[in-house]
């Protein structure tokens, strides 16, 4: 990046927030965030997440767009946790797929959705049909009780919770101006604040994007030292698909919900007894398990569930609707947004079909 040395002011620390915030300042510009929330990011959608990056396996629910950013992250994940000075959990080592008898229809349906996508998105690496001896050699703790299942080799994850906590020590260490628990709307800022404005506030930007809508999605944190499961694991099920992702020391993140509601109370009874039930289903070692957390918060979504850039002024952008792909995505648009403030213009957007609304 060749821009000259200015300010940055960002509205919202969330994940992608923190990230062009440590990155503005690691190249010597002066940033000041601001966030409703503290360095937690208890308001952030990216805390309560499973932190998969599974541009594959998401191809089922997303546009060929979102799954190219994917593959893109993949790359840019390792280069970005690399220089903060705490550890954050990475892991690439695939993703698997089960699923019942009963249900092989929706293995197959799904098996012919990747098969679609690869033909049209060629860097993604092929879809592995597992037998019995493939299910004892990927996942040992399941080869008893799945016969088959798909592996999709290549895909990550990493322990977000570890990452945002990491990237609040960073911004401190690097000098970046933080507002914890100072909520500012660009109104705030007239049109002679220095340098640029960046909203990356998810839908706390609702009041200049009002077509933002939240999308509810509830997470389980669970401790289970009788399960050993050794990479992000889909259950496929036809109404209640679920994914348990391994984090360090036998934590699980269960989840999958997915509720067009703004609702942000507790996790209701039916969505924890069908995520809790999807994980026993997979590994009878969660029935002793002791649970962590139960965690609620709303994405921020637009209307076609695709993610966009626009600029309202010379210097000011927003980047918005990250849905349910927020960690799969987030490098991506980083990479998109450097691209933008320094040339106006952004290559990288026309490869992921990305959204964009620049002045001329």
């Amino acid at each position: 990046m060749t821009l000259a040395h200015t300010s940055f002011t960002i509205l919202g620390a969330g994940l992608l927030g923190r990230l062009l915030a440590v990155t503005l300042a690691r190249q010597g510009h002066a940033v000041s965030l601001y966030d409703k929330g503290g360095p937690l990011a208890e308001h952030s959608a990216a805390r309560v997440a499973g932190g998969m990056i599974a541009p594959l396996a998401e191809s089922a629910v997303a546009e060929h767009g979102v799954v190219r950013m994917g593959r893109h992250s993949l790359t840019r994940w390792p280069e970005l946790i690399a220089p903060l000075s705490q550890p954050v959990f990475f892991q690439q080592e695939g993703t698997l797929l089960v699923w019942h008898r009963q249900d092989a229809p929706e293995a197959t349906r799904m098996r012919q959705q990747f098969d679609a996508t690869r033909a049209l998105v060629t860097e993604l690496p092929a879809v592995q049909s597992l037998d019995a001896q493939g299910m004892a050699q990927i996942e040992p703790a399941l080869a008893a009780r799945f016969a088959q299942g798909m592996y999709l080799p290549g895909e990550g994850q990493l322990d977000n919770r570890q990452l945002l906590a990491a990237q609040a020590h960073e911004l401190e260490r690097l000098g970046v101006q933080l507002h914890w628990n100072t909520p500012r709307e660009l109104a705030d800022f007239g049109p002679d604040h220095p340098g640029w404005l960046l909203d990356c506030r998810g839908l706390g930007a609702r009041g200049e994007w009002p077509q933002l809508r939240g999308v509810r999605g509830e997470v389980i944190r669970v401790h289970a030292p009788e399960v050993t499961l050794q990479r992000p694991t889909r259950l496929l099920h036809p109404r209640y698909p679920a994914y348990i992702a391994p984090k360090e020391g036998n934590v699980f993140v269960i989840g999958a919900t997915e509720i067009e509601s703004e609702d942000l109370s507790s996790a209701s009874v039916r969505s924890t007894l069908e995520l809790l039930s999807a994980a026993y289903a997979v590994h009878p070692g969660f029935a002793e398990a002791r649970i962590l957390e139960l965690s609620v918060q709303c994405r921020p979504a637009l209307a076609d569930n695709l993610p966009a850039v626009r600029q309202l002024a010379p210097r000011t952008l927003q980047v918005n609707g990250m849905y349910r792909h927020g960690w799969m995505i987030a490098p991506a648009l980083h990479d998109v947004v450097l691209q933008v403030l320094d040339g106006g213009a952004s290559p990288l957007a026309q490869q992921f079909d990305l959204a964009m609304e620049l002045l001329k």
